[in-house]
């Protein structure tokens, strides 16, 4: 019994699409390559840079009622109460569909963003409204572009979507959702917007290779022994 339950897991649909292997791997890569580009700009930096003045002024709250209270509902979901919330719904909705690979992929990947976050934001430094407040990168932005990701990428593999369409949906999913995200934390103070800009890029560069790594190991050629 518990082989027949391996194998099934391993010969379960993938979480990366085979479809979309090829295209989000340099996607994944340049926007790796932007973060560290940007982090090594802004590092140790306590101001505005002169995209972020251009933009707007990241320092003081540039929204009112009732677009406020949008930008707090937004950041809420990626405080840790809203985040979880959205983690353990997005396991159940896996786990009813029967695809126990993608509830694994909702915790690593949404641990991997905010972690790879996390360890960036002490390296590169960056604050804002004084020196305790780390800013580089966003990880409320990180973390929901990740999960949008995520969904985008298990809706793709469901459906079944070509290169074309798997792209679209991937590549929009995740503008819209760190498009909202980074609005909302620009919006309420809270970042710059290349912070923002910074957290979009992590969670497109962590997730296709989280995705990759999760396939990987449960696929592992140990299960064929057990």
């Amino acid at each position: 019994m518990d082989r027949l339950a391996g194998a099934d897991l391993e010969v379960g649909p993938t979480v990366l699409p085979p479809s979309l292997r090829a295209r989000l791997g340099p996607i994944a890569v340049l926007a790796a390559l932007v973060v560290c580009v940007l982090g090594l700009l802004y590092a140790g930096h306590g101001e505005p840079g002169g995209v972020d003045r251009w933009l707007v002024d990241p320092t003081a709250d540039s929204v009112r009622p009732p677009w406020r209270r949008v930008a707090l509902a937004m950041d809420f979901l990626g405080e840790p109460a809203g985040a979880a919330t959205l983690i353990v719904a997005a396991v159940a909705g896996c786990l009813l569909l029967r695809r126990p690979r993608a509830a694994v992929l909702v915790v690593a990947g949404a641990a991997m963003t905010v972690g790879t976050a996390t360890l960036l934001k002490h390296l590169v430094g960056r604050t804002i409204h004084g020196d305790g407040n780390l800013s580089y990168p966003s990880g409320h932005t990180a973390f929901f572009t990740g999960l949008a990701l995520v969904v985008a990428l298990l809706a793709t593999g469901r459906f079944g979507l070509g290169k074309a369409a798997g792209t679209t949906l991937v590549l929009g999913a995740a503008l819209v959702a760190g498009a909202a995200m980074g609005w909302a934390q620009v919006a309420l103070g809270a970042h710059y917007p290349t912070d923002a800009l910074g957290g979009w890029c992590t969670a497109l560069a962590v997730i296709p290779a989280t995705a990759w790594l999760v396939d990987r190991m449960a696929d592992a050629p140990w299960r064929d022994q057990r």
